[in-house]
C-alpha cells in the first residue's frame, strides 16, 4: 500500500513539473510571437492591439522618405521645397506611435501586395494631396517602373503597369452631388450618383470637411435640398451629418467590404488660429518651424470629427477611419505657407513630402492588419 502511494506520489511530482515546463514554454514561445508581431503586425508591446493614431512626432534623420525634387506627380500647391521653403527640418519628423512601432513605408512591398488592385481616393484637394503622396512613396520604392498617367476628369489615375496597380484620386468636394438646375447649382444632400463608378475599386478613401463652411463667391453650390426640399441655406454642420449619413446608406446598402476595404480619411485640420495650439496673436502657419510636443492638442478636437465618428459607429458595414486629425493638429509646421505655385498663405494643404506620407504609411499598416 505504501508502494502504491510512493509511486502515485512520485507520478504527481513529475506530472506536475511536466506541466510546469509546458506552461513555462508556452508562456516564452507566447511572449516570442507576441515579440515578432510588435515589430510587424502592430501588436502592442504590452500585447493587445496597438493605437497608432495614439502618439508623437519624434526627430529621424533617416527622414523624408524620398526626395521630393525626384518625384514627378507633385502639384504646385503642394510642392513647398520647389518653391523656396528655407527651413527642411519639418521633413525629418516620424510618427512614433506610444506602444508600437510603425515601420518604414516599403513601396515594393506594398505594390507587391496590392498587384492587380485598383486603389481609389475619392475627396476634395486633402484627397489630392494624400494621393500624391503614395504615389510619390511608391515612385520612390520603384523608380524605373512602367508607370501611365492619364486624366479623365474628374478622374486622375497612375498605373504602375510592373504590378498592374493603379492609384487614382477622384474629385468630389462632398461626396453627395450638386446638380446643375434651372435655379442654379444644388447641393443634393440624398443624392449619390458616382457611387457605380467608385465600388468597382479594390480599396477605397474617402475625405470631406474643407469646403463645407464655404461662402459668397467660392461657394461652389447656390442652394441646398435635403429630403425633397430646397433652401437657400441650412446649418453647415448639420448639412455636412446629413451627406455623411446618405454616404454611409449607401456604403451599407451597396458596397461589398469582403472584396472591397473602405477607408475614411479622418478631419484635416488647419492652423490659423494661435490660440489652438496656446499662441494668441498668430493667425497663419507662416513662421512654425517644429511640430507640436507631446500627444495632445491644446485646442481639441473640431465638431467634424466627433461628427464623422458618431456617423461611422452606427454603419453596419466595416469602414476604417484613418484618424489623422490629432497627429495632423501637431504638425503646425507641416503646411505650405507662402511656398507653393501661388504664393498664397496655405495653412490648409499639407507639403509633400511631410505629413501626408505618414497617412501613407498608417494606410498601408491598416491594409495589413484587415
Amino acid at each position: 500500500m505504501s508502494k502504491q502511494r510512493s509511486s502515485s506520489s512520485s507520478y504527481n511530482n513529475v506530472f506536475t513539473l511536466f506541466l510546469t515546463f509546458h506552461v513555462v514554454f508556452l508562456t516564452f514561445a507566447c511572449f516570442c510571437l507576441a515579440s515578432v508581431a510588435g515589430k510587424h503586425v502592430y501588436r502592442s508591446k504590452q500585447q493587445g492591439s496597438c493605437n497608432m493614431y495614439d502618439g508623437s512626432w519624434v526627430y529621424d534623420e533617416l527622414y523624408p522618405l524620398y526626395d521630393s525634387s525626384s518625384c514627378p506627380f507633385i502639384r504646385g500647391e503642394f510642392n513647398c521645397k520647389k518653391y523656396g521653403r528655407p527651413n527642411l527640418r519639418y521633413l525629418n519628423y516620424r510618427w512614433q506611435p506610444s506602444h508600437c512601432d510603425l515601420p518604414r513605408f516599403d513601396g515594393k512591398k506594398f505594390l507587391e501586395q496590392m498587384k492587380g488592385k485598383k486603389i481609389l481616393f475619392v475627396g476634395d484637394s486633402l484627397s489630392a494631396d494624400h494621393c500624391e503622396s503614395l504615389l510619390c512613396l511608391l515612385h520612390a520604392s520603384v523608380p524605373n517602373s512602367n508607370v501611365i498617367p492619364s486624366v479623365n476628369d474628374p478622374v486622375t489615375t497612375v498605373v504602375f503597369k510592373d504590378y498592374d496597380v493603379s492609384v487614382s484620386v477622384f474629385h468630389s468636394l462632398f461626396l453627395v452631388d450638386v446638380e446643375d438646375e434651372k435655379i442654379g447649382r444644388v447641393l443634393n444632400l440624398d443624392s449619390l450618383k458616382n457611387g457605380d463608378y467608385w465600388k468597382k475599386h479594390d480599396v477605397l478613401i474617402f475625405n470631406t470637411w474643407h469646403w463645407w463652411y464655404r461662402s459668397g463667391a467660392s461657394q461652389p453650390w447656390d442652394y441646398i435640398e435635403d429630403d425633397k426640399k430646397v433652401m437657400k441655406d441650412m446649418d453647415r454642420m448639420v448639412a455636412f451629418r446629413k451627406a455623411l449619413t446618405t454616404w454611409a446608406n449607401w456604403i451599407d446598402s451597396d458596397v461589398n467590404t469582403e472584396t472591397t476595404k473602405v477607408f475614411f480619411q479622418g478631419i484635416s485640420p488647419s492652423h490659423y488660429n494661435g490660440t489652438d495650439w496656446n499662441e494668441p496673436g498668430v493667425t497663419n502657419c507662416a513662421k512654425e518651424t517644429e511640430p507640436i510636443s507631446g500627444s495632445s492638442y491644446p485646442g481639441g478636437l473640431p465638431e467634424a470629427a466627433i461628427v464623422l465618428k458618431q456617423v461611422l459607429s452606427k454603419m453596419t458595414k466595416p469602414v476604417h477611419l484613418l484618424d489623422i486629425t490629432t497627429l495632423s493638429q501637431l504638425r503646425k509646421d507641416g503646411h505650405p505657407s507662402s511656398y507653393n505655385k501661388y504664393k498664397g498663405m496655405d495653412c490648409t494643404h499639407w507639403c509633400i513630402a511631410g505629413v501626408t506620407d505618414t497617412w501613407n504609411q498608417l494606410l498601408h499598416a491598416s491594409l495589413i492588419l484587415d
